[in-house]
């Protein structure tokens, strides 16, 4: 029961592990995807604001029709992501027609676009995680009427009027992002050129170059909090078989005692303990592994909003450092084993 429930404590750190990476992953491929759903090539940001969200700073709205005088810019289209709720929640406030044209139009599940100032769409995700239907009611700050429900992967979870969300939130003629479609793909580079001569404060990316810095290195805090999570995981997994292996030198103190009576030495006595270790870290990396499933099963059908990928290129490096953590717990224990005395040890009660 003891090996049972120390495998089992190294397969709770190794999930803690992969899925914590599993949940930025997808958080950030689900950045990279509303950016491309967006049929932009260029965007542009307020001056500070964060790589990771659309909804940090604003900048005047005026700006869009500068952009749209630039050659080669063939649409261009703000919009004004205001964060509502929690910290992932958002309303994303469009220009319809503007935004229809520049990323092929929403596909409606349910109902149809916004015409009144306080109609709003949501997505599918968003309607099954709150179990929202065309007609029901939200209120952030101010009452929402959902008149629609689309197809998840274009910027946002939630789109309004741009005006209705300027009015609404008191923004007047602000936005939080410009979206930017170019005449021809090779005119690209050109264009993002020129717009960073013209708006050298601003952050101005091809959505391509968005999407590639997009990830766990580029965001500091993401990456410093998953380090700390992992290095909570190696202290646990340190910990467990520590206490595993201590109890484990104690118990079998007589048999110690014989075998170093046979004739056993300290490095054998060692090897035992260390070879047991290792046979308890790769079970409990299995046993990890599985229950990362059944973690990402229960994270998709109660938090659809976090969306969670496997991360395979982690699974050797989570078992590595389950590895190295139980053998290190397991130091102590080994040495202890190894310097019994023999006449000691066969005397112990």
């Amino acid at each position: 029961m003891r090996t049972l429930l120390s495998a089992l404590a190294i397969g709770i750190q190794v999930v803690l592990m992969l899925t914590l990476v599993g949940v930025s992953e997808g958080m950030l491929r689900d950045v990279a995807v509303r950016s491309r759903g967006t049929g932009a090539d260029i965007l542009i940001k307020p001056p500070g604001s964060s790589i990771l969200t659309f909804s940090s700073g604003a900048m005047p709205e005026g700006i869009v029709n500068k952009v749209r005088e630039l050659p080669h810019v063939a649409i261009a289209t703000g919009s004004l992501v205001h964060q509502v709720g929690n910290a992932f929640d958002a309303i994303a406030g469009i220009n319809l027609a503007e935004f229809n044209q520049m990323s092929g139009g929403f596909q409606y599940v349910e109902g149809g676009p916004f015409t009144a100032p306080d109609d709003i769409m949501i997505d599918q995700v968003y309607a099954s995680q709150n179990n929202l239907h065309v007609g029901s009611t939200l209120k952030f700050g101010v009452s929402w009427h959902v008149t629609g429900i689309v197809v998840p992967g274009k910027m946002s979870r939630m789109f309004a009027n741009l005006k209705d969300v300027q009015d609404r939130y008191s923004a007047i003629n602000q936005v939080s992002v410009i979206w930017v479609k170019v005449d021809a793909p090779k005119n690209i580079p050109a264009v993002v050129e020129e717009l960073k001569n013209l708006l050298p404060d601003y952050g101005v990316w091809s959505v391509e170059d968005y999407v590639s810095i997009v990830s766990a290195d580029n965001v500091p805090m993401l990456k410093d909090f998953t380090r700390v999570v992992i290095g909570i995981g190696a202290v646990i997994g340190f910990l467990v078989v520590f206490l595993s292996m201590y109890m484990a030198v104690l118990e079998r103190t007589r048999e110690i005692g014989i075998l170093k009576a046979l004739g056993a030495s300290p490095g054998y006595v060692m090897g035992i303990l260390l070879r047991e270790t290792v046979l308890l870290a790769i079970a409990g990396m299995i046993a990890g592994i599985v229950l990362t499933y059944f973690a990402r099963a229960m994270l998709t059908r109660f938090v659809p909003s976090f969306p969670t990928v496997m991360v395979y290129a982690w699974w050797p490096r989570a078992g590595l450092i389950a590895l190295a953590a139980a053998l290190i717990g397991a130091l102590y224990p080994g040495f202890k084993a190894a310097r019994q005395d023999p006449i000691e040890a066969l005397s112990y009660d």
